[in-house]
């Protein structure tokens, strides 16, 4: 079972990581921690520092460490971030044959394998799951990337039978909401309250590009490096004319393998190649 589950002592940092306060995480007193839990907490510090455009500093932390599986899964999505991608999935893979029970290896190397495209390779890693709301949320995530709102609706209903109110279901149905559109929208933004870049996101659905405008960037006034809230504002810029081509310059240089960023080089390079196309008969 999950050890952030119900009422556990690390809800409390779990939930701030999960709403995307990373530096509350980051700053987050474990000494008090019992044992069993004192890496799954460093665990959550560690990501919230790569979450936080801090992939090289938790290299160097974590450097000499790989014979833990749950910090080797976090060397693995550390260096996915810094842009050594090959090195990172190369790793992962080796992790899911060695330690394919271990939640951290699940979880994270899920992460590395969705991002970097093997998504039926996540999700066979991530389905050997025992009761981790994070595997069942990143499920949700592989599937509504695939379009299939209706896996990853059944997804969350089959969690919410045992998870019953857990914050990360509220949350994963929120973005299954997201998907389905209409009314859902708005009920999205109020689960979303304490999460900013999220309810903002819910705010463009909603067409109200000036609230969220205003809420990402007090997110980035906060913490400048903040990935989602950066990948975010390009959206953001796009949608209300504005140039994002600082915003891209610096997610390209805080997390060079960002999925927004290859999926912006491959649609530039099928405008290009359409582009071309056009040239050429107008030449003709």
């Amino acid at each position: 079972m999950d050890p952030m589950y119900a009422e556990g002592e690390l809800l409390t940092i779990h939930n701030a990581f999960h709403q995307g306060q990373y530096q509350k995480v980051i700053d987050f007193d474990t000494s008090s921690l019992s044992a069993e839990n004192a890496l799954p907490a460093r665990v959550l510090q560690l990501r919230a520092q790569i979450a936080s455009g801090q992939a090289e500093e938790v290299l160097a932390d974590i450097e000499g460490e790989d014979d833990v599986p749950d910090l080797a899964a976090v060397k693995a999505l550390a260096l996915y971030s810094a842009g050594d991608s090959d090195t990172a999935v190369s790793e992962v893979e080796e992790l899911a044959v060695a330690s394919p029970e271990n939640m951290t290896v699940q979880v994270l190397g899920g992460t590395v394998l969705q991002a970097a495209g093997k998504s039926e390779e996540a999700l066979a890693l991530l389905t050997k799951h025992s009761g981790s709301l994070e595997a069942v949320a990143l499920i949700v995530q592989i599937h509504l990337q695939q379009n299939r709102t209706d896996l990853a609706l059944k997804e969350v209903q089959a969690a919410r039978k045992w998870a019953q109110d857990s914050l990360l279901v509220n949350i994963a149905e929120s973005w299954v909401g997201l998907g389905l559109g209409g009314e859902r929208y708005q009920q999205a933004f109020y689960e979303f309250e304490e999460m900013p870049v999220c309810q903002a996101v819910a705010e463009i659905h909603l067409g109200r590009l000036p609230e969220a405008e205003a809420a990402l960037q007090k997110v980035m006034q906060e913490n400048p490096s903040d990935i989602q809230a950066i990948s975010n504002s390009i959206v953001l810029y796009v949608l209300s004319a504005k140039d994002p081509s600082e915003l891209v310059e610096s997610l390209r240089s805080k997390c060079p393998e960002h999925q927004f960023l290859k999926d912006l080089e491959e649609k530039s390079a099928l405008f290009e190649q359409a582009a071309a196309k056009y040239s050429a008969k107008a030449a003709a």
